[in-house]
């Protein structure tokens, strides 16, 4: 079924959500896991289910995406027909860009109209998990639904500034669809990973009456306010899944990466695909200390890492001790500096016997190019 559907993924709609990290570069962008981009999750649920071609919605600050996008060979779709299709900011008639993801579906309403499949799988880029796309559209084709919402049985607090929660029947119909409901702290919700199933002429239609009445929500002015005419149907996720919404939910989901069995159920069953470097190995000094540790390509170590994710090329010098910490790309930490619970962007340098520290619940970050 899946050569019956066309991707479209949000770059930048969650941006607001991580500021620190989005400052430079689309929430789609961010680097994650030692050498992964968050969109590689939604890219790689795509074709691992065979769909072959891919919009990808941007506003701005996407540089460093097409930099990591390429021409889609890493994804196996640099094609003729298809592939990866760069959607850039759709603009009105005010030269304003667009604000919500109304206005940005709106503004690739052409890309859609010239595609030929049946079925659009609408993705942002906040969710990390392995979901098999095939077995949503066959869950959406069976039960003849109009919009087939995945979702996930969470608990806790919530710090998203925008979030989702419904309540399905015992056919997965949905009855009732909360925008931001008020959470208890230990009660269980649905809650919505912004990944959806929908008829692509049907999604046509309904953009172009949400501009004819002019409407502006997808969330509240489409799906609640329509929830008891629409075929409205929930796809219920029993794996791992990470919901990415602010810098300490970044960091936390990143340090489960250490966890083996998280590694396994990510990464084990398909592959996640990223762009492909060339690297150098990595090097380990005589007096290194490494434990429980992600080390990418190219590193140096001469220092002690513990509970780390180190990316590509990152130096740590002698004497120096980083813990519980977060070594984004060509990062260099010089001697005698101590680290825990820190979170550097990409090209940081921390200068020698420097010591600096944060908490799980409040990471230390480092914002891009910096020298401490």
């Amino acid at each position: 079924m899946a050569n019956q559907a066309v991707g479209v993924i949000f770059s930048n709609i969650h941006d607001d959500d991580i500021p620190e990290l989005s400052r430079h570069r689309t929430m789609a962008s961010i680097p994650f896991g030692g050498r992964y981009r968050l969109i590689d999750f939604a890219l790689s649920n795509m074709v691992n289910a065979g769909i072959t071609t891919v919009g990808i919605v941007t506003k701005n600050n996407y540089q460093s995406l097409i930099d990591h996008i390429g021409s889609g060979k890493d994804w196996d779709l640099a094609r003729k027909d298809g592939g990866i299709v760069l959607l850039p900011p759709y603009f009105d008639e005010n030269d304003v860009p667009y604000s919500n993801r109304l206005e940005a579906l709106k503004g690739v309403t052409g890309f859609l109209k010239r595609r030929k499949e049946e079925y659009v799988v609408i993705s942002d880029c906040d969710c990390i998990a392995h979901i098999d796309i095939s077995d949503v559209l066959r869950f959406h084709e069976e039960k003849n639904a109009d919009f087939t919402m995945v979702y996930y049985e969470a608990q806790g607090k919530l710090d998203s500034s925008y979030y989702m929660t419904f309540e399905p029947d015992e056919t997965g119909r949905v009855k009732g669809l909360k925008i931001n409901p008020d959470l208890k702290k230990q009660s269980k919700y649905n809650l919505y990973m912004n990944i959806m199933v929908i008829n692509r002429e049907f999604l046509i239609n309904i953009i172009q009456d949400a501009v004819t009445r002019g409407l502006s929500s997808f969330g509240r002015d489409i799906l609640t306010k329509n929830v008891n005419t629409l075929k409205i149907y929930a796809y219920k996720f029993e794996g791992y899944y990470a919901g990415v919404n602010s810098l300490q939910t970044y960091f936390s989901h990143s340090m489960e990466l250490l966890n083996k069995e998280v590694r396994d159920e990510l990464f084990g069953a398909r592959d996640i695909f990223t762009k492909v470097r060339d690297s150098a190995p990595s090097k380990y000094i005589e007096g290194a200390i490494v434990k429980n540790s992600l080390i990418s390509d190219g590193c140096v170590i001469e220092g002690t890492v513990e509970n780390c994710i180190l990316f590509r090329g990152v130096k740590i010098g002698k004497g120096s001790v980083v813990k519980n910490s977060i070594i984004m790309q060509d990062s260099v930490i010089g001697s005698n500096v101590q680290l825990d619970c820190v979170v550097t962007d990409k090209n940081v340098v921390v200068r020698d016997r420097r010591n600096l520290a944060g908490c799980e619940s409040l990471p230390y970050f480092i914002s891009k190019g910096r020298m401490l």
